[in-house]
């Protein structure tokens, strides 16, 4: 039996302009509530998938690595690495994951494979008996990144990842079979090239997780994007092309960047906009 169960990792406070693009700060207070400073509370949520024989997580968020000064300039609001907390309240430690997928690998997605920051040693790669899964394309980018998103991408994260030995890159045809016939991956280029969404098959319908394609539960509704995005309209093209096809199939998402909203299921209002029902907080041990 497989079951689902959402973890709770470092959370963010980030500039509220940035994080939804284009829309006024009129539009967007409604949904998240800024802060003196303009910020919004972001989380950074990983999904634990426990399979027989098999422990597989997917993200790590942006973690604990940071120096106190980095901390506060991305607004990470906890010393320790909180993803560590959240496994073994359930048992379990990073040495126990066998496979860990990374949508892409922007540090607030792939920082929490590093431990804790320490002021006299450098960060160390986690997950020691575990392959790292991502797309071809998002680790070529990773790799030659554009100066748009540079800062993005760290060395500190992708040179251990690179010496592990351990990484496996999926095709844009999203086959791989070490994850068998119940796992697909749907693919993404609005917010960086390659990002790759993991689909899992459930008895109660598919479920998504969405990265930063669909961070949180208002940026469900199609116009409205992140700052960060390399191709805005593209990607409001990619999500109503995802939300149109897990609509049809009774599917659900789960959110990394919602402090509040851990999964929903894909459904329309009486205007036919894009909204999000039976939603849940947090989620354990969902088998259906």
């Amino acid at each position: 039996m497989r079951t689902l169960t959402t973890l709770t990792g470092n959370s963010q406070k980030l500039d509220g302009g940035a994080m939804f693009g284009n829309a006024p700060k009129a539009l967007w207070n409604r949904w998240m509530e800024a802060d003196e400073h303009n910020r919004i509370r972001l989380g950074c949520r990983a999904l634990l998938v426990q399979e027989p024989n098999r422990h597989i997580l997917i993200e790590t968020g942006i973690g604990a690595f940071f120096s106190p000064e980095m901390k506060t300039r991305f607004g990470v609001q906890e010393a320790q690495h909180v993803l560590l907390d959240s496994l073994a309240e359930h048992g379990l430690s990073h040495e126990d994951i066998d496979l860990v997928i990374l949508t892409h690998l922007h540090f607030d997605h792939a920082g929490g494979l590093l431990s804790a920051w320490q002021p006299d040693s450098p960060p160390e790669l986690l997950f020691p008996n575990a392959q790292f899964i991502t797309g071809k394309r998002q680790w070529a980018r990773a790799m030659n990144p554009h100066p748009r998103d540079r800062a993005s991408y760290l060395a500190d994260i992708l040179e251990p990842l690179a010496l592990s030995g351990r990484v496996i890159l999926v095709d844009d045809d999203g086959k791989l079979p070490l994850l068998g016939p119940d796992w697909r991956f749907h693919f993404s280029d609005g917010h960086t090239p390659g990002q790759m969404l993991p689909e899992i098959a459930m008895p109660d319908g598919p479920v998504v997780f969405t990265g930063d394609l669909i961070p949180g539960a208002p940026w469900v509704h199609l116009p409205i994007t992140m700052g960060y995005d390399r191709f805005p309209e593209g990607l409001i093209e990619e999500k109503e092309a995802l939300l149109n096809d897990l609509l049809s199939r009774n599917g659900r998402i789960v959110l990394t960047h919602d402090p509040d909203i851990a999964l929903g299921r894909v459904t329309k209002d009486a205007k036919g906009k894009f909204t999000l029902s039976e939603t849940a907080a947090q989620v354990v041990g969902l088998a259906a």
